[in-house]
């Protein structure tokens, strides 16, 4: 039975950036030694790293006066770093939902911070707008896809201050205007590769305006000047990451993908709103093409883990929803094709058909 993979994270990734690594794995093109066992000071994996780069500045329009770094410790260290690297008297930050508010408690470790404003009163069902971004403070963070509500911020803010995002779950879903940004961060496992690598775009400009020591590891600094080759990178993981890039490059990059993705999240979302079983969870002017979630109406609450066990015979995988909020989440990105979306929407019907 085919499997459709709608995990939350790690993530669906493209078969062909599956082969290649599981070849790479035994043998790195014609080497005799497998990329997880390479030097990383070799000439063929510094191949390897500057070409993962150079994709992400060709796909994404990246200017050269931002570096492209590769970290470990995914999106969480991030949360300590930026504002160990960045907050000197205050900072900003919008609170959508789990990750944001992990992010704001870091930062209330080293100084003031505001939150302008917060959907946690409706349980993060929505972005919130027409707030104030105060222009005293050195940063102004925001959390642009909330994996575990559904929402998401589509648009690239104006911003009067240093403007930072994670983009952990949308990064390469939507072209992005990079210049409005001071700093994008996150973990590679939605979108971009597989777990165990970060990517940080950064300006440098933005940095030395802090008083305090960093750590080394902990430095920005650190990283641009070795260029991401300080301690030893997640070499397997760059090079899962490289082939991911690589093929979105070959479907039309991110332009054509967010076409798709578009359309993905079209028919889920047109089969929730028609449904007599399902509803949506998130307003929809702040739904999510990434991360879709939904309930049973109440009246069919208790067919919950009926359904779920349905969906999982018919070869649905990882649509079970996060435990705060409950009900279901299919995650979409970009490498899971529509047909994995419409065979979820054959299966809502079809349980919807035998229920209802």
């Amino acid at each position: 039975m085919k499997k459709h993979n709608f995990n939350a994270g790690p993530c669906i990734l493209p078969d062909v950036a599956l082969e290649n690594t599981a070849k790479a794995v035994v043998d790195l093109d014609g080497t005799g030694l497998s990329v997880l066992t390479i030097s990383h000071r070799s000439k063929e994996f510094d191949a390897i790293i500057e070409e993962t780069k150079a994709l992400w500045r060709e796909l994404l329009n990246i200017p050269e006066n931002y570096h492209i770094l590769f970290l470990g410790g995914g999106a969480s260290l991030q949360f300590c770093m930026i504002p160990y690297n960045l907050l000197q008297k205050k900072a900003a930050y919008l609170d959508t939902g789990t990750w944001a508010s992990k992010a704001i408690k870091e930062a209330k470790l080293f100084g003031e911070v505001e939150v302008v404003a917060s959907s946690s009163d409706k349980n993060y069902s929505y972005i919130p707008k027409g707030f104030n971004i105060p222009t005293d403070a050195d940063y102004f963070h925001i959390t642009t896809n909330n994996t575990i509500y559904g929402t998401e911020i589509k648009e690239d803010i104006d911003c009067p201050v240093t403007l930072v995002a994670d983009m952990s779950s949308d990064i390469m879903s939507r072209p992005v205007d990079i210049k409005k940004y001071g700093l994008i961060y996150g973990g590679a496992q939605k979108n971009v590769g597989p777990a165990g690598v970060t990517f940080v775009i950064i300006r440098e400009d933005i940095l030395g305006k802090v008083e305090r020591q960093i750590p080394t590891m902990l430095n920005y600094k650190t990283h641009i000047d070795k260029g991401s080759m300080f301690n030893t990178p997640p070499c397997g993981a760059i090079y899962t990451m490289r082939e991911t890039l690589k093929w979105l490059k070959g479907i039309g990059g991110v332009e054509k993908i967010n076409e798709l993705n578009k359309k993905k999240a079209e028919l889920l979302y047109n089969a929730i709103d028609n449904s007599k079983m399902f509803v949506g969870t998130a307003e929809k002017d702040s739904r999510s093409i990434m991360n879709v979630c939904f309930v049973m109406k109440p009246e069919y609450k208790e067919k919950e883990a009926e359904f779920l066990e349905f969906a999982k015979n018919a070869g649905m995988v990882g649509i079970k929803g996060h435990r705060s909020v409950g009900g279901f989440r299919a995650s979409i990105y970009n490498a899971l094709p529509i047909e994995s979306v419409q065979a979820l929407v054959d299966c809502m019907k079809e349980f919807e058909k035998q229920n209802a």
